[in-house]
């Protein structure tokens, strides 16, 4: 199984600014800006980046959702978009059961392209 001290090798490997703000939780800071929270569960590994607040408007709020969904079905190869409270986040869970180094890249990358390639299409809903 991949250990507390593994994750934290991967997380040095990625070469990006890291804090670690809890015994099995990290933050580290993706080369757009974003935060990607990394939560060390087992049995799994959870990856985290807060996307935005939900617009006010119920309108444009089920117009988002729709998106979402759709980046979730067409778009998305590791995490999904979801909600958590008011605010829409990224998500994966990885098993730690044989993970390796490539595998978590991957899912960082994947991320880190969704939120990249979605942008654009994003900001129109964001509060303002």
């Amino acid at each position: 199984m991949t250990t507390r001290e593994d994750i934290r090798s991967f997380l040095d490997r990625l070469d990006l600014p890291v804090e670690s703000v809890a015994e099995d939780m990290w933050v580290a800071r993706t080369t757009e800006g974003a935060e990607l929270v990394v939560h060390y569960a087992p049995p799994v590994l959870v990856l985290r980046v807060r996307v935005m607040q939900l617009p006010g408007d119920a309108v444009k709020a089920s117009e988002l959702t729709r998106m979402l969904l759709e980046f979730n079905a067409r778009d998305l190869v590791h995490g999904s978009y979801g909600i958590e409270g008011d605010h829409v986040v990224l998500t994966d869970a990885l098993e730690l059961t044989d993970l390796d180094f490539s595998e978590f890249e991957a899912s960082v990358d994947s991320l880190s392209l969704a939120l990249a390639s979605h942008l654009n299409a994003l900001t129109p809903f964001g509060e303002k």
